[in-house]
């Protein structure tokens, strides 16, 4: 059982990786479809308020940054409903291992048990693990982090338009764009290092 709470309006770092360190996309429609669940799932129904009446939908989680690498991933969430972040998450691993083990012909898990969980509790935390996230494909020699689209780093640098992620919170904290790129040059330069931040990061890869 997750000893960590879940508390609505706090950030979390969220990540897993495949069972077995197994790869989990395979391909870029795999990529595609992951992210399709991370749209389509992050909703729930609640009655409206009079005078509309029937039902709303809202959004359980929002994602501030992901990145989707070959065998794990990561993202910061804020939780926005009660048991948002479990809800969410469990719908999405559920789906995508459905539609993965339909594609490859496989059963089973398929990702490491139940998605690990950090709470973010301080704004260097919160800034630092942008950088890490936003960062992580470079930092596991998979590709530069600029030019790697399964990842929120190309919307934070407005080179895609999106409505995925919720930006504003890291980038309202620096001058400008070129500011938070060099940010994030440095938190992929020194993340080996920072032995005090050991524990809010996944296994190294």
């Amino acid at each position: 059982m997750r000893e960590i709470k879940f508390a609505n309006n706090e950030y979390y770092h969220i990540y897993n990786r495949g069972v077995d360190e197994r790869e989990v996309f395979c391909c870029e429609k795999d990529f595609a479809r992951f992210i399709k669940g991370m749209r389509e799932f992050n909703k729930i129904a609640i009655k409206a308020k009079p005078p509309a009446g029937g039902l709303a939908l809202i959004a359980t989680v929002e994602i501030i940054c992901y990145c989707l690498n070959l065998n794990h991933y990561h993202f910061i969430l804020k939780q926005l409903t009660e048991n948002g972040i479990a809800k969410f998450m469990q719908k999405l691993g559920t789906s995508y291992t459905m539609y993965f083990n339909i594609k490859y012909d496989r059963s089973g898990s398929l990702f490491q048990g139940p998605f690990q969980a950090k709470h973010i509790d301080t704004n260097e935390y919160l800034l630092w693990l942008s950088g890490y996230v936003n960062g992580n494909a470079e930092i596991h020699k998979i590709a530069k982090a600029e030019n790697y689209k399964w990842c929120s780093y190309q919307d934070c640098l407005g080179k895609r338009d999106g409505t995925l992620c919720n930006k504003e919170i890291i980038l309202s904290q620096f001058k400008n764009l070129d500011e938070y790129r060099e940010y994030v040059k440095m938190v992929m330069k020194e993340s080996n290092k920072r032995k005090d931040l050991e524990e809010y990061f996944i296994e190294e890869i």
